[in-house]
């Protein structure tokens, strides 16, 4: 069966049939599939229960892979590799962990708009999430589309914003919630960077808004004045038109476009399990 994309929310995200996600790629696919993250910028792809060497091989068929927070924390976990990220609320020992634990802080921190690894050079391309164990209500993806934020901003406002920069941070969320838990050297391991708040997209060349939670001042601005405007821009970007919420089922298999959209979990109840596994490749 050939690759079919069928377009799935008003403005992006496109639903994916005709492909064996669990089998090597062939080259012409992955060149289908970037041809449509650049389109769509969200792509679904239903029954598709990959294992963890699966989703490694997928995942590398679109570049090198990015570690993220996990170069900060160097913690225990239960996968084989690294590179899978373990976005749910289990322990390294498989059980359900306490409300209290930094596991769960970190998947609350999940829960405010961001683009993953934005806070570091190089930052996240795509992020590939795949659907284990799900609780019986909770716990939807939400993305907003950042090239539809920019394109609904004032002339005047994108005049201004165009010789911008914002600093982007990894552990601001985390101070956010009151995670401040971390060594000086933790703190220091991934130091801030400066992204444009206006950048275009180098596949579909559309320009976009870049803001998120990991963005904690504008370059050259007074703190308090550049984090009002921050906000102000992150709220212009995720109205509900903007936004598609994904309710995920056993298999799903998710990937987005970092540099084009944010993302965020929904709350879920923290007793039942959840848990999804998480490649992202880095934007080299």
């Amino acid at each position: 069966m050939a690759l079919y994309i069928s377009q799935i929310h008003p403005i992006f995200v496109g639903e994916v049939t005709g492909v064996d996600l669990r089998q090597p790629l062939d080259p012409a696919v992955v060149m289908e599939i970037d041809a449509a993250m650049d389109r769509y910028a969200v792509l679904v792809v239903r029954d598709q229960p990959l294992d963890q060497e699966q989703q490694m091989v997928f995942a590398r068929s679109f570049g090198p892979l990015d570690l993220g927070l996990r170069k900060v924390k160097k913690q225990p976990h239960r996968f084989r590799y690294d590179e899978l990220i373990d976005i749910s609320n289990v322990d390294e020992k498989g059980r359900i962990a306490d409300r209290n634990s930094g596991k769960i802080v970190s998947n609350i921190a999940n829960q405010l708009w961001h683009s993953d690894s934005s806070f570091q050079r190089p930052a996240a391309k795509y992020s590939m999430l795949s659907a284990v164990v799900l609780p019986t209500r909770g716990g939807e993806t939400e993305f907003a589309d950042l090239r539809a934020a920019y394109d609904a901003l004032s002339d005047e406002l994108k005049a201004e914003l165009e010789a911008l920069e914002a600093e982007h941070y990894a552990l601001h969320s985390r101070f956010l919630l009151g995670d401040s838990d971390y060594t000086e050297e933790q703190r220091n391991a991934i130091p801030p960077v400066h992204w444009p708040i206006v950048r275009m997209h180098p596949g579909s060349k559309r320009k976009l808004l870049f803001v998120g939670v990991h963005a904690r001042r504008i370059v050259g601005w007074p703190v308090a004045e550049g984090r009002m405007l921050l906000m102000d821009l992150l709220e212009h970007a995720t109205p509900r038109d903007f936004v598609y919420s994904h309710r995920w089922r056993v298999g799903d298999l998710v990937m987005w476009d970092n540099r084009s959209t944010l993302h965020r979990g929904r709350r879920y109840n923290l007793s039942e399990r959840r848990e999804l596994r998480r490649a992202t490749t880095e934007d080299t």
